[in-house]
């Protein structure tokens, strides 16, 4: 393959800062409901911008994911104005970990949840180095119980939604919380040495006769270009995707996740949110733009993001008028993992949702779990409710016919409060 040459900067994975604990008299008390049992404090804040200093720097961490960290929360929380409960755990004095996390009202239940979690692929918490290296059993049953009196009068429960309990070789501290299984898994290609050995692992010579025949189809068409959007052009970008989704949501009968104004709000907003050594890229639009017979259409859009050597798919869009005999959203990905890996990138993630193009990339799937501590009394009958509906939805997806019929009456009683991996994320 012979993708177009962007100029980048090589990242130095083995060099990138790793977090460390902070001293945690940064933060004002004035906003924060404190609990202090066996040494650990646990406090609650209502505000972002008291823990921006000691959030930044545990954020560093490589595993630690995207959609906890400080600009990625504060677009989403600004945008939506949900209620904030961001714990921050401590040990004399020191931060251990930063769950950042808003309340949510679901049918009388108030929930507290993961930031922006209904547009998250990846859930991780932040936690220092040294918690990390003494903290091999995770939280203890005490630390749980803990939380869950810092946040009692603040909510009923508390989900922690589409976390790994293994990720890339290191055990979350949360998974020792209650948890059942997702109902998606999330999809991976590992990046290996060379491009060739990548490729190996999806099957290297039918990926390249295929690369081959669309770039034939497009050439003879006028030709293509793969581009990465400029700073004048994301937003057009990111609107057209909004576009080409609405038409693919309607035709497959689907719940449009993607119609309300406060989400496609959050998402203009993350556009911006990038550090100047390119490690870190909150939204990054990617597209195929046509020459020749259909000069300057788009026929495939996906969106980005990258946080150290993690690039995510967060979303994509096809228009199926456009030349589809040419694939163009499988060639786009083509290109795409092809210029990250000349990056130096690890780890090119399809994000959740199970579709027949992530399987045909993917040779690495990803169990994640939904965490549930109950706080109130009503919040224990919710947990109870909610782990079985977790369970019914694993159970109806493991029959697609059935899965479709009900993501489609959704559709048609006007059900847009789904989360994106409950809809088609391709």
């Amino acid at each position: 393959m012979q993708a177009q040459k962007v100029q980048t900067q090589k990242l130095d994975v083995a060099g990138m800062p790793i977090a460390a604990g902070l001293p945690g008299d940064t933060a004002s008390t004035a906003a924060a409901k404190s609990v202090v049992r066996g040494g650990m404090s646990v406090e609650i804040f209502d505000s972002m911008a008291p823990l921006e200093t000691e959030w930044r720097t545990l954020e560093r961490d490589d595993l630690a994911s995207l959609h906890q960290s400080y600009d990625w929360c504060a677009a989403w929380a600004e945008t939506f104005r949900h209620p904030l409960a961001i714990i921050r755990g401590s040990f004399n004095g020191r931060t251990a970990f930063i769950l950042p996390l808003e309340i949510i009202r679901m049918q009388g239940i108030r929930h507290a949840e993961f930031i922006g979690a209904r547009h998250s692929n990846i859930n991780t918490g932040l936690f220092s180095t040294e918690y990390l290296k003494t903290a091999d059993s995770g939280l203890s049953p005490s630390q749980q119980a803990e939380i869950a009196r810092a946040l009692r009068g603040k909510t009923d429960l508390m989900v922690l939604r589409n976390v790994p309990l293994d990720w890339r070789g290191r055990k979350s501290p949360l998974a020792s919380i209650p948890a059942v299984e997702n109902q998606n898994r999330a999809f991976q290609l590992p990046f290996l040495g060379t491009f060739e050995a990548t490729l190996k692992q999806v099957n290297a010579k039918r990926r390249r006769k295929k690369f081959k025949h669309q770039t034939r189809i497009l050439n003879d068409k006028g030709g293509y270009d793969h581009i990465i959007a400029a700073p004048d052009q994301r937003d057009a970008l990111l609107d057209l995707f909004f576009q080409q989704k609405a038409v693919r949501f309607e035709a497959a009968g689907l719940p449009d996740v993607f119609q309300d104004a406060p989400t496609q709000t959050a998402l203009h907003r993350l556009l911006a949110l990038r550090n100047g050594e390119g490690s870190y890229a909150a939204l990054e639009m990617h597209a195929l733009r046509l020459k020749g017979e259909h000069e300057g259409h788009i026929p495939a859009i996906a969106a980005l993001s990258r946080k150290g050597d993690h690039v995510i798919c967060q979303f994509a869009s096809i228009d199926e008028a456009l030349v589809p005999e040419a694939s163009p959203g499988e060639l786009l990905f083509c290109l795409m993992i092809e210029r990250f890996h000349r990056q130096g990138v690890a780890l090119f993630d399809f994000g959740i949702g199970d579709q027949g193009y992530k399987r045909s990339w993917c040779p690495t799937e990803t169990t994640q779990h939904d965490l549930i501590l109950p706080i109130s009394r009503i919040g224990h009958v919710a947990a109870f409710a909610q782990r079985g509906v977790t369970r019914a939805k694993t159970a109806i997806k493991a029959h697609p016919r059935l899965y479709g019929f009900l993501q489609r009456l959704r559709a048609r009683q006007g059900g847009s409060d789904a989360s994106a991996e409950e809809a088609e994320k391709d």
